[in-house]
C-alpha cells in the first residue's frame, strides 16, 4: 500500500460531479486542484449500506474541508453510470457536493495498493494528499465499519500546523513545543 511521505500517483478518470445527466460527467486528474490539499476517500460499492453514511457525512463537512483549501473526492471501482443512477436514485446523495471518481479499470486503486483481490473492490481507504501531491496520511478501515470525517478533519487541521500535535489535538489548541 502507498504510505506517508509518497507521491500520490499520476491518474486521469471520469468523475461524477451532480445529479444532473446533463453535466454529471467530467474528466478529473492528478493535476486538477493544484495548490489544494486532497482528501481521496474510496468505498468498495456502491448501491451498499455503509457508503453512503460515508459520503454524507463527509458532505456534511464540505465547507470546513473548503475552507481549509482542501478538496474531497470521492472514489470506487464503479462505473461513471453507476455512480449517477446512485445519485439519481438515493436522496441522501443527489446532492453531494464533491466529485466522484470512477475508477471501473481499478487502476488507481492497484497503484496505491488498496485493491481487495478476492472481492476485486477499494478497500475503505483514506488519502490525505497535500499541495505538493505527498501523502501525508493513510487509512484502512474493514469494509463493515464506516469512518468518522471529523476525525479525518481533525487530522488534516493538525497536518497544516506542520507542528507536533498531541493526542486528540483540536485546531486552536497549543502544539507541542521542544
Amino acid at each position: 500500500m502507498l504510505t506517508i511521505g509518497k507521491t500520490f500517483p499520476e491518474f486521469n478518470l471520469i468523475a461524477v460531479h451532480s445529479a444532473d445527466r446533463k453535466t454529471a460527467f467530467q474528466d478529473l486528474n492528478h493535476l486538477d486542484y493544484q495548490g489544494q490539499w486532497k482528501i481521496y476517500f474510496f468505498w468498495p460499492k456502491d448501491f451498499t449500506f455503509v457508503c453512503p453514511t460515508e459520503i454524507v457525512g463527509f458532505g456534511n463537512l464540505h465547507n470546513d474541508f473548503l475552507e481549509r483549501n482542501t478538496q474531497l473526492i470521492g472514489v470506487s471501482t464503479d462505473s461513471e453510470y453507476v455512480h449517477l443512477a446512485w445519485r439519481e436514485n438515493h436522496n441522501d446523495l443527489k446532492l453531494s457536493p464533491f466529485p466522484w471518481l470512477a475508477d471501473i479499470k481499478k487502476e488507481l486503486s492497484t497503484k496505491l495498493g488498496i485493491l481487495d483481490m478476492e472481492s476485486g473492490v477499494a478497500n475503505r481507504a483514506t488519502f490525505i494528499v497535500d499541495p505538493n501531491n505527498i501523502v501525508r496520511h493513510v487509512s484502512i478501515n474493514d469494509g463493515k465499519v464506516g469512518r468518522n470525517p471529523n476525525e479525518i478533519l481533525r487530522i488534516l487541521d493538525a497536518l497544516q500546523t506542520d507542528e507536533l500535535c498531541p493526542c486528540n489535538w483540536k485546531q486552536g489548541e497549543e502544539t507541542i513545543v521542544i
